[in-house]
């Protein structure tokens, strides 16, 4: 168990590297294609996107991972019986934001050009929810190389279809680049989803009696699920005000928009990426645990679970730490660099 945990967390760490440069490359094109106004404007959508995504999976792909890891239920209907879950979820946020996506880009954001672009995000949240579904089954069953390999192509097609079609469109209109970017994602969530589906068990015969929903998994996924998308809507719902609020009380104290738009790009579209480029080791560490945890506590072997814990704490400190000293070296070096 301990080489599935290290092995994973290995794979994961690798993984999130690739990715966390191309998601950082993607970034970089943007910035430079669209300029300061356009990833303004990105970036005041980013986090209404980032919102629906947080509550159109209601905490299905962590409640997923952790009943396929404990390895005592028919995956097939597991999966199948969130399928109702879904429908409503993204149906109900669908209608939510066409109704009141003029009022968030116009009297919230203060962009009327935004609303296109708003509207845009419910086409995302679908395949978003899916592809996370999927990826939570491979995570569930400690195989973490299909979820690198559909993180990678997921961004890799990104990358693609920013490079060809955005500088085209940005003849046309900013406001229909800006909603073309969002659109990506819808592309690059669905390659990612087929990528998934060729590494699913191709022996997997589908019955009717696992197509239809089992309450009693309906009801052990959303006891997972609720508590998980309660506490994660906290971050979500803060990342979601943080413009409108900054936008309101800026232009309260006599700023204008286009101040506001600019500088809010800046810090969220160049320094917080920075800031937060390390944060894939944590994630990778997490989610190479969950499933470990799980089984093993189901198994009733507390004993390895705190050991397990521990290990990860100790993995994440070290990497703290290696980090924090190379950030320390730099800076030293800069500075002995410039009074030299």
């Amino acid at each position: 168990m301990i080489n599935n945990f290290f092995k994973s967390t290995f794979i994961l760490l690798i993984g999130g590297f690739i990715t966390k440069i191309f998601s950082t490359l993607i970034k970089i094109t943007i910035s430079r294609l669209i300029g300061s106004k356009g990833l303004s404007m990105y970036m005041l959508v980013l986090p209404t996107l980032n919102l629906l995504i947080s509550l159109s999976q209601f905490g299905l792909p962590i409640a997923i991972s952790k009943l396929v890891s404990e390895d005592t239920k028919n995956n097939k209907k597991l999966l199948f019986s969130t399928i109702p879950i879904i429908i409503i979820t993204n149906l109900t946020l669908i209608i939510i934001v066409n109704i009141f996506a003029k009022y968030i880009s116009t009297t919230l954001l203060h962009n009327k050009d935004l609303y296109i672009s708003i509207v845009a995000t419910t086409c995302v949240i679908p395949f978003t929810t899916i592809s996370n579904i999927c990826r939570s089954y491979f995570f569930g069953k400690e195989k973490m190389f299909p979820h690198i390999i559909s993180n990678i192509t997921e961004d890799l097609t990104r990358f693609i279809l920013t490079i060809i079609f955005v500088p085209k469109i940005l003849k046309i209109s900013l406001k229909y680049t800006v909603c073309f970017i969002i659109l990506t994602n819808v592309i690059s969530e669905l390659m990612s989803t087929i990528i998934l589906i060729f590494f699913l068990p191709k022996k997997a015969n589908i019955k009717k009696e696992d197509i239809i929903p089992n309450k009693t998994y309906i009801k052990e996924t959303l006891k997972i699920g609720i508590p998980n998308t309660t506490s994660r809507l906290i971050g979500s719902i803060g990342y979601f005000l943080e413009p409108i609020i900054l936008t309101y009380f800026l232009t309260r104290n006599g700023y204008s928009n286009t101040y506001i738009s600019h500088e809010y790009a800046i810090i969220q579209g160049y320094v917080m990426p920075i800031i937060l480029l390390p944060s894939f080791f944590t994630l990778a560490i997490s989610q190479a645990l969950l499933p470990i945890i799980s089984k093993e506590f189901t198994k009733r072997n507390i004993k390895v679970v705190k050991k397990r814990i521990k290990q990860a704490l100790l993995l994440t400190i070290t990497l703290g730490i290696i980090i924090n000293i190379f950030i320390m070296t730099d800076i030293i070096l800069k500075k002995r660099y410039i009074f030299s």
